[in-house]
C-alpha cells in the first residue's frame, strides 16, 4: 500500500496553489514534535530591515488605536507602535517627541500654574491627570515648586485663594527622565513620596504616581523594550503620498522617528513608488514600509522600488468593508503567505495586517512568512487605546473606527483610500466600538505567552525555525470544514465563563 496513502495534510505550496482564498480560520496546522519547553520559543523578529523587536507586535495607524501612549507602552513590551497621520504633521510629530522623551510606559499631560494664579474648576483634574504641577512661571520648563493633588483641591473651603496658599511644597520630587519604574519606585521609598515627577533638560515631562507604579508592578515583568541606539523608545509614523507628505516626513524625522510607513489600502500604485525612491534618496538610514499589498506581483513592484518591509492586507479588519465595497483583496492567510514567499527571497520581513481577533491567529500569521502581526481591534478598547470610556448597553466600551469610515475620512483618511480629490467620498469601513480590555501592559504578555505555546506545538523554537519548517514541509496543513471550525470553538455547553487575562 502507497505511504502517500497515509499522508498527514498538504504542505504549503499545495495547499496554497489551489485557487482558493483562505483565511486565518480556514486553515489550521497539525502538531509536530516537540523536544523543547514553552519558555525555550524566541519570539524576537524584525519589523523591517533595521528595526528590530523583541516580541512580533506592531500596533496599527489608526486614530483610535496609536497615539503616544500606545506606543510608549508597545516599545516597552518590546513591539513598536505606528503612530497615525489623520492629524496635522505638527500634532503627529509632537506625539512622536512624546514618545521619544519617555522611559516608563506611562504618559501624563500635566496642568502647569504658577503660585500666584487660582483653581477655579475640577476641569484641570482628570483621572490621568490627577495633579496640578506648580512651576516659577506656569511652564514646564521653568523651576518645579510644588503640586495640588486633585482629591486635596476638592476639599478646600475657599477655591478663590491662590495656589500658593495650599500647594505642597516640595523638594526630592524630580527624578530623571531615563529612570525605569524600578528606579522610580525605590526613590518614592526612600524619600517616603505618593508622587514624583521626571525630568529631561530641565523641563518636566511626566507626573507619576506610587500607584501606578504599583498598578505596572503587578502585571508581568516588562523587558528591556524596544529602545533605539540613542537610548530612547523606537516609535514609528505613518504618511501618505500626496506631495505634502514630504513636508510631513520632514517633521517626522526631526522629531525622531525610527521607521517610516507609507499607509495605503491598495499600495501597488505610481503614487507609492515615486514616494518610496523619494524616501530613500532623501533619508537613506530611515527605513521605510510599504503596502498595503496581497499578490506577489504588488509585492514585487515595491520591493523593486526599495522597500524595508512590506504590510500585508486587504479588507481583513474588522472594521474593513473593501472586499465588500470594492470586490477586491484576498483571504489574509493566502496573503500572508503569497508575498512572504517572494519577499523572503529578497529579505524583506512582512507585517500581517489585519484579522487578528486571538493568538491563534497570530501563531498562523507568523508561521506563514510574517515577521511580525499589524492589530487594530485586538489593541483597541484598551486603556493605552486613545479616547474615552463610555458605558453602552451596560458595557465599558470605547470607539473603534475603520480608516475607511466616513467619520475618519473627513479627517483626512480619505488619501489613504487614493479619494481624497474625489467629490463622493465611498466608506470602506464603519465606526464601531470596542469592550474594555485592560491594559496592553497586561494582556499582551498574556498573549505572547499563548502564541509561545502554539510554536511549540509545532516544535518550532523561532520564527526562524518555523519558516523553515514550512518551507521544507515538514509542517502540515488543512483545510478545516465548517463543521470543523465550529468544533475547535466553544461548542455543546449551556453555559460557559470567558475570564479576561
Amino acid at each position: 500500500m502507497s505511504a502517500s496513502i497515509f499522508e498527514d495534510g498538504f504542505s504549503s505550496d499545495r495547499l496554497f496553489n489551489q485557487g482558493y482564498s483562505y483565511t486565518y480560520d480556514d486553515v489550521i496546522f497539525l502538531p509536530h514534535y516537540i523536544d523543547f519547553p514553552t519558555d525555550s520559543v524566541h519570539l524576537a523578529s524584525k519589523l523591517s530591515r533595521r528595526v528590530p523587536l523583541s516580541i512580533p507586535c506592531v500596533s496599527s495607524p489608526m486614530d483610535t488605536v496609536t497615539e503616544s501612549h500606545m506606543a510608549v507602552s508597545m516599545a516597552a513590551l518590546g513591539g513598536i507602535g505606528i503612530i497615525h497621520s489623520n492629524s496635522t504633521s505638527s500634532e503627529q510629530a509632537h506625539m512622536v517627541r512624546s514618545v521619544k522623551s519617555r522611559r516608563v510606559p506611562l504618559l501624563s499631560n500635566p496642568v502647569f500654574k504658577s503660585p500666584s494664579d487660582r483653581i477655579q474648576s475640577d476641569d484641570v483634574f482628570d483621572a490621568s491627570n490627577p495633579y496640578v504641577l506648580v512651576t516659577e512661571s506656569g511652564s514646564p520648563s521653568s523651576k518645579l515648586l510644588g503640586y495640588v493633588a486633585g482629591k486635596d483641591w476638592v476639599k478646600l473651603g475657599d477655591k478663590e485663594v491662590k495656589i500658593y496658599d495650599y500647594m505642597v511644597n516640595c523638594t526630592d520630587f524630580t527624578v530623571p527622565w531615563s529612570y525605569d519604574l524600578g528606579a522610580i519606585g525605590e526613590y518614592m521609598e526612600q524619600k517616603k513620596r505618593d508622587v514624583v515627577a521626571t525630568v529631561r533638560d530641565n523641563e518636566v515631562v511626566d507626573v507619576v504616581a506610587k500607584e501606578e507604579v504599583e498598578r505596572i508592578k503587578g502585571y508581568p515583568k516588562l523587558g528591556v523594550g524596544t529602545v533605539g541606539p540613542d537610548g530612547t523608545w523606537r516609535v514609528g509614523a505613518a504618511i501618505g503620498t500626496r506631495e505634502s507628505d514630504k513636508e510631513r516626513l520632514e517633521e517626522l524625522v526631526k522629531a525622531g522617528i525610527d521607521v517610516v510607513v507609507l499607509d495605503s489600502s491598495q499600495g501597488n500604485s505610481i503614487y507609492q513608488i515615486e514616494m518610496i525612491k523619494y524616501v530613500k534618496k532623501m533619508y537613506s538610514n530611515l527605513d521605510v514600509v510599504g503596502g498595503n499589498v496581497v499578490t506577489v506581483s504588488q509585492a514585487q513592484n515595491l520591493i523593486q522600488a526599495g522597500v524595508d518591509g512590506l504590510r500585508v492586507g486587504m479588507g481583513s479588519g474588522s472594521i474593513c468593508t473593501t472586499q465588500e465595497v470594492c470586490a477586491v483583496g484576498r483571504g489574509q492567510a493566502t496573503a500572508v503567505y503569497k508575498v512572504a514567499s517572494i519577499a523572503s527571497q529578497s529579505g524583506v520581513p512582512v507585517i500581517a495586517d489585519g484579522g487578528i481577533s486571538n493568538s491563534g491567529h497570530i501563531v498562523k500569521a507568523l508561521v506563514l512568512g510574517a515577521s511580525t502581526v499589524m492589530m487594530g481591534s485586538f489593541l483597541a478598547g484598551s486603556t493605552e487605546a486613545p479616547g474615552a470610556f463610555v458605558y453602552q448597553n451596560g458595557f465599558r466600551v470605547k470607539k473603534y473606527r475603520g480608516m475607511g469610515s466616513l467619520e475618519a475620512m473627513t479627517k483626512g483618511s480619505d488619501q489613504r483610500y487614493l479619494g481624497d480629490t474625489a467629490k463622493l467620498k465611498i466608506a470602506q469601513g464603519v465606526v464601531g466600538a470596542v469592550a474594555d480590555k485592560g491594559s496592553v501592559l497586561k494582556f499582551i504578555p498574556y498573549t505572547m505567552q499563548a502564541v509561545k505555546q502554539g510554536f511549540q506545538d509545532l516544535g518550532a523554537s523561532s520564527l526562524e525555525s518555523a519558516h523553515d519548517l514550512l518551507k521544507s514541509s515538514i509542517l502540515r496543513l488543512e483545510v478545516r470544514t465548517g463543521a470543523a471550525q465550529v468544533e475547535g470553538g466553544v461548542h455543546g455547553l449551556v453555559s460557559y465563563e470567558k475570564k479576561s487575562f
